[in-house]
């Protein structure tokens, strides 16, 4: 196992932890998600609004869909914990903070969050800094993806317990994997004990997605898409036991409906939603 060594978060993920916060700051009440802990981390400067990707309008659809997918996720692991599932896996945790803004929940599970060496190594650092320190009961499981270590190999050593049911959550990750890479993360996913659910997002091919007057959707090229039929069976093949997909368009009618400043997710990246 490689030694720790600090790597600063991806840019994509410092970009997804300012847009749920801004998201405070520039759109009306209700807030979908409220989350500051990740700009408290990052620290980009008393300029970061100023970023061009931080544009009020011009990416209120992509903050929109950011903070959609992290309050669907909170919703279903606030709801299988009320159920009793007592694990929580977030593949690719980048600057998640949910165990920091719902410590009261987190601690009725153990949580797990698996990343890359570096980053994750900064985030253990910065968790300490800035006086939230890493209780007994959140993992930090480090993964080098680039050297094909096994992501759930490495999970169960962290403590991880395949024969008790989990929530698993993958967001904002899958686009950026091969097929087969994504076909991979099902099948080691879906070896979860019975009762187990896993809610991953993926992207719809930019051909499917109705042209509607909107900026482009993808603005850059990724390395998979799926339909939502070929997505829904990759699981079933995978071994998944149900499998539903939930889109932009349910989302919106979730967390979006009669919003007064029309603020809605872009359509394009929607839920695969899969049980043991």
């Amino acid at each position: 196992m490689p030694s720790p060594r600090t790597v600063a978060p991806e840019s994509t993920a410092v970009r997804v932890a300012l847009w749920r916060a801004i998201h405070l700051q520039v759109d009306e009440p209700p807030h979908v998600i409220e989350d500051e802990v990740g700009l408290e981390l990052v620290g980009p400067g008393k300029n970061w609004r100023r970023r061009p990707d931080m544009g009020k309008n011009g990416t209120s659809g992509f903050r929109a869909g950011v903070v959609a997918r992290a309050r669907y996720v909170e919703d279903l692991v606030t709801e299988r914990i009320a159920d009793g599932v007592a694990q929580y896996v977030i593949l690719g945790a980048g600057l998640d903070t949910f165990a920091q803004r719902r410590p009261e929940l987190a601690a009725k599970t153990r949580v797990f969050e698996i990343d890359q060496y570096g980053p994750q190594e900064w985030k253990r650092r910065r968790l300490h800094e800035v006086g939230y320190g890493v209780p007994d009961w959140l993992r930090l499981v480090p993964v080098d993806f680039e050297a094909d270590e096994d992501w759930w190999e490495r999970l169960v050593e962290a403590g991880f317990d395949p024969d008790r049911p989990a929530v698993l959550a993958s967001t904002g990750v899958s686009m950026y994997l091969t097929e087969d890479a994504v076909a991979d993360t099902l099948a080691k996913a879906a070896k979860t004990a019975p009762g187990s659910t896993l809610a991953m997002t993926f992207l719809l091919p930019p051909e499917t997605v109705a042209a509607g007057g909107d900026e482009p959707r993808h603005p850059i090229r990724f390395r998979s898409y799926f339909t939502p039929d070929d997505m829904l069976q990759l699981a079933r093949d995978s071994g998944f036991r149900d499998v539903r997909h939930l889109s932009t368009a349910d989302l919106t009618t979730r967390y979006f409906a009669n919003r007064p400043d029309g603020l809605r997710p872009q359509v394009g990246e929607s839920f695969l939603l899969a049980t043991t």
